[in-house]
């Protein structure tokens, strides 16, 4: 049964703002060319990148393929961990936490930080005579994954529409004038990279060139990028360095990239053959169907969902002006616009086949990115896939549970070569070669748990799909996981609790301490209470071995439980050593909250209330990526106008500081997140605590609207995913839900939250524990708490609950009862 709790009811106020203006929330738009890369314009189709400037005189095309990466395969553990391991756990229970650091830098750092992520360069465009226009207007149009520029010069009008072919591999761009001959253009490569050169192959312009050296590990990676012209008239030029257009009317440009990479172990493919071969296929095809089918691919995920916040911009005022006057005046449609910009992002940058969108999703000019542009694993990679099933982008996944699979082998050798451990680890970073071992610095590598919250999106995956045919394949990922953690919890003396050791709460230590090296933090229990006991559901579900399951549910049951601290917050250490001045960045400690389901409103409100208490001592000012954290943790704490907070700060625009890492977070003009410097990790994050604000699955039920900011009095959401394999519309009106419609996709029972009485056809009370499975709450132990205190409980709305048992393929709708 779920406990008392206080009960507040708050409406909010009638609203005249017009529903409507669907470019708005569906097109980025400016009255200029960008000056800088944070203002250019992204298209890709999860393989190829590119950043489009719009400047009419010099078009540049900055141009990514997703596996040019510095380094060649490796692995980077250091075997000397091993026997140094003892005694670091020694001191670190001894308090001589500090010593024990030191070792850490000694003997467990790899010695190579992982590889970086690169550029392989532009593609110039040379107008002459278009050094003075008017009527400029560059705009992306992501309902269709196309972007266009468009000005005049003397009488003419010049358009270039541009797109990353998801169908056919390779990069588009038609430009035409709208008076016959009027074309001339010469197109150019230039790169950043230390190792390039360009020359003529028949008709085509190549640009080859080699990943870097990086740390010791000699390059592998062989690129090469080919562009060939097609003009309907006119003449078309190619010499060894250029493609020259004169006199025509429409010219189509077409780009193809690869390289030599086979997979993480191997670099024996042909880069060339590769790309010749995708922009072979496509000189065959007709350009009007290429670029219908191009939207066809793309819609067919992207229209899935639909957002509509209340509309008030008339889509006669620029992007980049919306984004500046939006803490004035609220614009709804803009917030839609960035929920809508995640969803495009990632479905641009992670395809079924592709690498995992990285830090900086597929886009990077530079040949080091900040940090690298690699797979942060202690919060960065896993947002970027938060969007993923809530937003029903199902197949987006798939790059990221691919390199499951992969990381699950090199993990095993890091394991075992570092810690004596069976099944497999990560630590806080990776790259394309799946390295796994510690890197940076104590301070912030040794955390171990990166396999264990990797975990986490395989099996939030089946809660939301229920497929069991992807739980029996992944399962061993999990099993391995796992198995790590019940080899590398070790005993600790004080409470004879199972805890990590070493390990930190991510990138910081407790108030007080001179090293970040601890025992057993709260993120690190909550993470291995996830892993431990989803890995025995799984197993339960696929009728495995009883005694593993039996195993693996006896050493969660030795884990610390989560404390309440002297402050009223969820301590963040198995000591009480919170400070609640600290505002740090990373807020591990409510992984539990957000994005796991241990801590809730219903089942332990003290804990609840603990943990926003400690959101609260944070604040409300971050980065780009940690205000994307907190918009979700605000949306699980069902306070949204304070979620409401955090986007209007995160809905600010950081003008001018591309690689400055100082500053508070917000956006660029390209709607682009801002650490700052740039990590495309905020917008996934922005995207997710949206849709938690709107519809949460994790605790019991399917709570309709549970944290709908004041700000948004009337609108409706469309294809929302909940666990259950449920799509969700809702419609609500002066902050009140009005209607829900809902598709059964697997049947089962429906369990409805809500602030307000429903009706419809088969409602009944809800009635005990949900019975279905996929939405059963964490189990977790009763908290410690504080003598100090008296722990606080939250003020909760009321809610309204109601079962229904669905059949698979139908659909069920709800309205707004009376009070």
């Amino acid at each position: 049964m779920k406990p008392t709790f206080f009960i507040i009811m708050v409406l909010c106020a009638a609203t005249n703002s017009t529903i409507n203006a669907q470019s708005s929330d569906n097109i980025l738009w400016y009255e200029q060319p960008a000056k800088r890369w944070t203002e250019a314009l992204p298209v890709g189709n999860g393989r190829l990148g590119a950043m489009i400037y719009g400047n009419p005189a010099r078009e540049e095309l900055q141009l990514n393929e997703e596996t040019v990466w510095g380094g060649g395969p490796h692995n980077n553990y250091n075997p000397a961990a091993l026997k140094s391991l003892p005694e670091v756990r020694r001191l670190i229970f001894e308090g001589k936490n500090r010593e024990a650091e030191n070792i850490i830098n000694r003997d467990f750092l790899a010695s190579s930080h992982g590889m970086p992520y690169q550029t392989m360069g532009s593609l110039f465009l040379d107008f002459p005579g278009h050094e003075q226009y008017t009527g400029f207007r560059r705009e992306l149009d992501i309902s269709k994954a196309v972007a266009i520029t468009s000005y005049q010069v003397d009488d003419v009008t010049f358009t270039r529409q541009i797109y990353a072919s998801f169908n056919d591999n390779v990069i588009i761009m038609k430009i035409t004038a709208d008076k016959k001959g009027a074309l001339n253009f010469a197109a150019s490569y230039n790169s950043p990279m230390k190792k390039f050169a360009v020359k003529r192959a028949g008709d085509k312009l190549v640009l080859t060139g080699m990943g870097d050296d990086h740390e010791g590990v000699k390059a592998a990676i062989q690129f090469e990028t080919q562009a060939l012209v097609k003009a309907a008239d006119g003449k078309v030029k190619t010499d060894n360095n250029s493609i020259t257009v004169t006199g025509a009317t429409t010219a189509t440009i077409y780009i193809s990239a690869a390289t030599n990479f086979v997979n993480y172990k191997s670099v024996d493919g042909d880069a060339h053959k590769k790309a010749a071969t995708y922009l072979d296929a496509v000189l065959k095809k007709d350009e009007n169907k290429m670029l219908a089918d191009h939207i066809a691919y793309y819609q067919n995920q992207y229209n899935r969902v639909k957002l509509n916040l209340g509309a008030r911009d008339d889509g006669k005022t620029p992007t980049d002006i919306r984004l500046k006057t939006f803490r004035e005046n609220n614009d709804p449609s803009l917030a839609a616009l960035l929920f809508n910009y995640g969803r495009y992002l990632l479905i641009s940058s992670s395809q079924p086949g592709s690498q995992p969108a990285n830090l900086q999703g597929i886009w990077n000019q530079q040949p080091f990115a900040p940090w690298d542009g690699k797979y942060t694993v202690n919060i960065n990679l896993e947002m970027n896939y938060w969007p993923a099933d809530i937003t029903n982008l199902r197949e987006t996944n798939q790059p990221l549970f691919q390199m499951l699979k992969e990381l699950s082998v090199t993990g095993q050798e890091t394991a075992k070569k570092m810690y004596g451990a069976d099944g497999w680890v990560l630590h806080h970073n990776t790259d394309i070669w799946r390295s796994t071992g510690v890197v940076d610095g104590a301070t912030w590598g040794m955390w171990p748990n990166g396999g264990a919250w990797l975990c986490q999106h395989l099996w939030q995956h089946y809660l939301y799909t229920g497929d069991k045919a992807f739980l029996k394949e992944y399962f061993p990922v999990m099993k391995g996981a796992a198995d790590f953690f019940l080899d590398f919890l070790t005993e600790e003396p004080t409470h004879k609790w199972l805890v990590t050791v070493p390990s930190n709460s991510p990138e910081q230590g407790p108030a007080g301490s001179n090293s970040t090296i601890v025992a057993g933090c709260t993120m690190d229990n909550q993470l291995a209470f996830d892993i431990l006991m989803n890995t025995g559901q799984a197993a339960k579900i696929l009728n495995e071995d009883a005694a593993y399951i039996n195993k693996l549910q006896q050493t969660a049951n030795r884990l610390p439980p989560m404390q309440i601290g002297q402050y009223n917050q969820l301590q963040e250490w198995l000591q009480d050593a919170d400070d609640p001045k600290n505002d740090h960045r990373h807020v591990s400690h409510l992984y539990g909250l957000y994005p796991g389901n241990q801590i809730s409103p219903y089942y332990n409100p003290n804990l609840f209330q603990a943990a926003k208490k400690s959101l609260l001592y944070r604040g409300d000012a971050a980065t780009g990526w940690s205000m994307g954290w907190k918009i979700n943790l605000w949306a699980r704490l069902l306070d949204g106008n304070h979620a409401y907070i955090i986007i209007r700060n995160l809905l600010s625009p950081v003008a001018s500081r591309d690689v400055n890492y100082s500053g508070g977070g917000g956006v660029y003009n390209n709607l682009f997140d801002a650490h700052p410097p740039f990590q495309i990790d905020g917008n996934f994050g922005y995207t997710a605590g949206v849709a938690e604000m709107l519809m949460q699955s994790h605790d019991g039920a399917v709570h309709l609207l549970p944290s709908l900011p004041d700000a948004w009095k009337d609108g409706h959401v469309k294809g929302l995913l909940a666990r259950g394999n449920f799509e969700v519309d809702i419609q609500w009106k002066d902050c009140q839900l009005e209607k829900a419609t809902i598709k059964s996709n697997m049947g089962g029972n429906l369990r409805l939250r809500s602030y307000v009485p429903l009706k419809g056809k088969g409602l009944a009370e809800a009635k005990g524990e949900n019975s279905n499975p996929l939405f059963a709450p964490a189990q977790i132990k009763t908290p410690l708490i504080s003598e100090k205190i008296n722990p606080e409980m939250p003020l909760l709305y009321s809610v309204f609950e109601y079962d229904i048992l669905t059949e698979a393929g139908k659909e069920y709708v709800f309205e707004r009862d009376s009070f």
